[in-house]
């Protein structure tokens, strides 16, 4: 079978405090998603997401990227890069205009977005994405696509995802230093949601919680769009410094015994597994060992805390009830053997392992939850997403309805439905 002609290429870059990877895939005109190349590299000059060293920071971009150029056998001049730092906030604007009950037409729709973006307060902030998500129409909310319609008023939620600037232009600087054009910086909850969670989901209520290497982001998902977010500033990597500690060894030893025999769930059988701390050690030498019930403590120790702050930060955000159900754990943390039940049984919801999808040929060594981001990444620069900030600014009577807070309104057109 001949190979699918490719019309698009488009690059993904995710750079994160344990590794920075790179993803090269091709657009065909049916709109598949093909693997083309992949790259990935130990990460170094990035502590909790933000680039801490720029001239580190760009060669291990540089080296993620020839890697991937190598397999694909292309040569790449811009990426679509993800920001995870802490620094993520989240928040739903909604605009409103008279009609005069006519028929909506596209040229209200677009007259009610270029408005908005005027709308659009940042606070000092970088604003990421400002995207429009649920339309409503004389107070009825939950519309997706009003074309056609008859109303008084045509309003839409606004999605707002912010930053601080500071570190952006950081990541964007590093990446531009590797010889790179950047297409856009993407919050990675946005990316990983994209790749990981199914069109209900997002519909019915969904937390989709990343535990990245340094950093833990909380985002809760309804009504088809992210509205609420929340960054901890922990992660998987607080795991692997306990168990360095714990038993007296690297971090590059901790990280081993982790991936090899870590686990959130505790055995009866784990008093009796003898695990080498220094495999390397000659036979017959007196090298330490633990049992692996010793090695589960300490992690079960860590969990216990970060769960703890999932479990509050959920309910911070108002996660409860029926739109509180689900829990999606992705991110390099989500690979730790048995953490899908311990943290239904912590949180006291369903919860299941996020894998990303809807690329084809993707690798094995790229389709754990690890790598949802990257492969988010290449998802939303296939959807050509409409940002408000590409729209010219309109004069318009616009004005902000009185908030009744976007969980309510949405649970409210929930119920509607029944």
């Amino acid at each position: 079978m001949a190979p699918p002609r490719i019309e698009k290429i488009i690059t993904a870059l995710d750079v994160g405090s344990w590794k920075v990877c790179a993803l090269i895939a091709g657009q065909t005109a049916d709109g598949a998603l093909h693997v083309l190349g992949t790259g990935q590299r130990e990460s170094r000059g990035v502590q909790r997401g933000y680039v801490a060293d720029m001239e580190q920071t760009e060669h291990i971009v540089r080296e993620a990227i020839e890697q991937a150029e190598r397999i694909a056998g292309l040569n790449i001049d811009d990426v679509w890069v993800s920001f995870s730092a802490g620094s993520l906030l989240s928040d739903v604007a909604p605009i409103e205009s008279e009609l005069g009950g006519h028929r909506i037409e596209q040229e209200d729709i677009d007259d009610l977005l270029a408005a908005g973006r005027a709308g659009i307060d940042p606070e000092g902030r970088m604003i990421l994405h400002a995207q429009p998500a649920l339309y409503t129409l004389d107070g009825l909310t939950g519309v997706k696509n009003p074309i056609g319609l008859h109303a008084d008023r045509l309003g839409v939620d606004i999605h707002i995802i912010m930053a601080d600037g500071a570190p952006v232009r950081n990541l964007e600087a590093a990446v531009r230093q590797a010889h790179l054009d950047v297409n856009a910086v993407v919050a990675s909850p946005i990316a990983a949601g994209l790749a990981c969670l199914s069109d209900e989901e997002r519909d019915l209520g969904v937390a989709l919680v990343e535990l990245g290497a340094a950093v833990t982001t909380v985002s809760l998902y309804a009504g088809g769009m992210l509205v609420e977010m929340a960054s901890l500033p922990f992660g998987a990597s607080d795991i692997t410094d306990d168990i360095a500690s714990a038993f007296g060894i690297r971090r590059s030893q901790a990280q081993r015994l982790q991936s090899f025999y870590g686990s959130a769930s505790a055995s009866p059988r784990d008093n009796n597994e003898i695990i080498e701390l220094d495999p390397s050690a000659p036979a017959g030498s007196d090298s330490p060992r633990i049992t692996r019930a010793q090695l589960v403590a300490v992690i079960r120790q860590r969990l216990d805390a970060m769960m703890g702050d999932v479990g509050r930060t959920l309910k911070d955000l108002h996660f409860v009830g029926p739109v509180g159900r689900q829990v999606v754990l992705v991110g390099g943390g989500a690979d730790l053997k048995g953490i899908a039940d311990y943290t239904q049984s912590a949180l006291g919801r369903a919860a299941r392992i996020g894998r990303p999808r809807g690329l084809h040929g993707l690798p094995d060594a790229h389709s754990g939850p690890a790598f949802a981001t990257l492969a988010g990444l290449v998802l939303y620069a296939a959807s050509d997403p409409v940002d408000l900030r590409d729209l010219p600014m309109m004069a318009q009577d616009v004005y902000r309805p009185k908030s009744t807070g976007i969980i309510n309104r949405l649970m409210a057109a929930l119920k509607s439905s029944f």
